[in-house]
């Protein structure tokens, strides 16, 4: 079994990054292998609304100057998907907005490719606004028809400045805890 996670953050050692890793942890004690993607700094576009993946249904973005088939690819092979983003303005990153988009169009235009994996959010924020970020990947899962484990609160932790979410002793928590659901959760499915 295999979990992947998008790292969406331009800061790729950031906060969020970190957050990844706790659940990882948790994921890798449990012999679940993990891989990380980072998606900043220019890797995808934004959606162009051409609709051929709705025409083409082969499992593809039309568009190929950029890696979304190459992550489209990731999400199709792995049992589970995580999809990280710091939280700016009160939402998602630039880069996952564009990763939720057009992955998720492709899915749906191809029979909901990511149908019954598992998804779960890991959000990373100065102060406000992670809940709605939060929403925005589970709407995602959701739409897709994605299984989301919970933990033992909302998939946050708060802090500014590269490794403050550490200091976050709740937001730790919930990571640890979503990692081990993750796991169980994978572990009932694919038994």
């Amino acid at each position: 079994m295999k979990v992947i996670a998008f790292n969406s953050s331009p800061r790729k050692e950031g906060n969020t990054n970190r957050l990844i890793n706790i659940v990882f942890a948790e994921l890798e004690k449990e012999g679940i292998e993990t891989e990380k993607v980072w998606i900043g700094g220019g890797k995808i576009q934004g959606c162009i609304s051409c609709r051929k993946c709705i025409d083409n249904k082969d499992k593809r973005c039309s568009v190929k100057k950029d890696k979304l088939n190459d992550y489209i690819k990731k999400m199709v092979e792995a049992e589970g998907i995580i999809l990280g983003s710091p939280t700016y303005f009160g939402s998602v990153s630039a880069e996952m907005k564009m990763l939720i988009d057009r992955a998720g169009m492709v899915s749906k235009a191809n029979g909901y490719l990511l149908r019954r994996k598992v998804g779960a959010a890991v959000i990373a924020a100065r102060r406000g606004g992670a809940s709605d970020t939060f929403n925005t990947i589970n709407h995602f899962f959701f739409l897709n028809q994605m299984i989301v484990p919970g933990s033992i609160y909302w998939n946050f932790a708060f802090g500014l400045h590269a490794g403050e979410v550490e200091k976050d002793e709740e937001g730790i928590m919930t990571m640890k805890v979503l990692g081990e659901n993750i796991a169980w959760c994978l572990k009932k499915f694919h038994s």
